[in-house]
C-alpha cells in the first residue's frame, strides 16, 4: 500500500538541519525553564519583576504568603530570578536581561491575535 506522505531523500535538501552543538543538557534545561514559565502564578511573579526588584512582602501581596515564597524557590532553581539581602529585606529580581527578553516576548506573542 502507498502512503499519501511524498518521500524524499537526504540529498533533495539543501543542507542537513542540526542543533548546532546544542546538548541534550541544554535541551533539558531550557525545557526546566519552560516548564517554570509555565505556571501562570509564577509567570506573574516574573511579569512583576520585570518592572523592577521587589521585595516578598511587595510580592506577596499579589498572593499568599507561602506560595509566593515557594515559587520564588522554584524559578531561583531554574536562575530565571535573582535575590539579594537589604537588612531585613530579600530583594528578588529578574536574573537577567535574556529573562526579561523571554518574559517580554511570551507576553506580546500572547497579545498577538492569530
Amino acid at each position: 500500500m502507498q502512503s499519501d506522505k511524498p518521500e524524499c531523500d537526504n540529498h533533495e535538501h539543501a543542507q542537513v538541519r542540526s542543533l548546532k552543538g546544542i546538548g541534550d543538557d541544554t535541551l533539558e534545561k531550557a525545557a526546566r525553564i519552560f516548564r517554570a514559565l509555565g505556571d501562570p502564578s509564577r509567570l506573574r511573579l516574573l511579569t512583576i519583576l520585570s518592572e523592577g526588584e521587589a521585595c516578598v512582602s511587595e510580592l506577596s501581596d499579589q498572593d499568599q504568603l507561602s506560595t509566593v515564597s515557594q515559587r520564588l524557590r522554584t524559578l531561583r532553581a531554574e536562575n530565571l530570578v535573582s535575590r539579594k539581602r537589604n537588612g531585613k529585606h530579600i530583594i528578588y529580581g529578574l536574573a537577567d536581561e535574556h529573562v526579561l527578553d523571554m518574559i517580554r516576548n511570551a507576553l506580546a506573542h500572547a497579545g498577538e491575535e492569530h
